[in-house]
């Protein structure tokens, strides 16, 4: 099931449920997209049509930042947060289940060869079959090395609007694929970032801590958040977009 937020639909799965359904779009002879919606991409969607468009015409939008959570609950929707580094490496470690091919693009070469490496030590059976950083400029070549490397499952780490647009791309010369732009998970699995401890994960309070440990973030998140917000409650007793 999906619902409205602010003229866009976001699906209501569980984590379980998500990741279920993902692996379904998956195995497809289709290229399916998954976007992990935060605040930010909707202030991004108001004055860029094209994103506004692949937001609509996405195969699963879920509620990746705690922002879209609340908002949902403003209108009436309990709706389960689902983190997009957490959705993520579920899938890898379902890819490797079902012997689909992944592949990583994005990141600095560092971080992306780093990540790759860690996950294949962590995540038994996995086939990483394709491996690029997010320096490139030719992306013709980029896709036709992501053709034929077969990859089921394509992570996009290249930041957002661009990873979605990549995307985009991709779906018009691809076969097949489940492509999931994952922002900055690379960081994370290549253990150049710190994620936050468990408390702030179970709380939906990550952002917090983010904001603590690099106090540049505040300039980003502020007054995004309290600002979506207000749009939700306008949306809710104004019938406002």
């Amino acid at each position: 099931m999906r619902v409205k937020l602010l003229g866009y639909e976001i699906d209501t799965f569980t984590f379980d449920g998500a990741t279920e359904y993902a692996l379904e779009l998956e195995k497809e002879d289709k290229v399916s997209q998954v976007v992990t919606i935060n605040p930010e991409m909707f202030d991004c969607a108001k004055i860029d049509k094209e994103f506004a468009q692949i937001l609509n015409e996405a195969e699963m939008v879920i509620p990746d930042g705690v922002g879209v959570k609340i908002g949902l609950k403003i209108l009436g929707h309990n709706v389960d947060r689902i983190a997009g580094v957490d959705f993520a490496r579920k899938m890898i470690e379902l890819s490797a289940k079902n012997n689909l091919p992944v592949a990583l693009i994005g990141a600095k070469p560092e971080v992306v060869q780093l990540a790759a490496e860690n996950l294949k030590n962590e995540v038994e059976n996995l086939n990483i079959a394709y491996v690029q950083d997010g320096y490139f400029k030719d992306d013709e070549r980029v896709l036709d090395e992501l053709k034929n490397s077969g990859a089921r499952l394509i992570l996009v780490a290249l930041g957002s609007p661009k990873q979605e647009k990549f995307i985009k791309q991709a779906k018009s010369v691809l076969p097949f694929g489940l492509m999931v732009g994952v922002g900055g998970s690379f960081d994370v699995w290549s253990g150049t970032v710190e994620r936050a401890p468990e408390i702030y994960q179970k709380l939906g309070i990550e952002w917090l801590y983010r904001t603590v440990k690099q106090p540049e973030r505040f300039k980003r998140i502020f007054p995004t958040l309290p600002l979506f917000v207000l749009r939700v409650f306008k949306e809710k007793f104004c019938g406002d977009k």
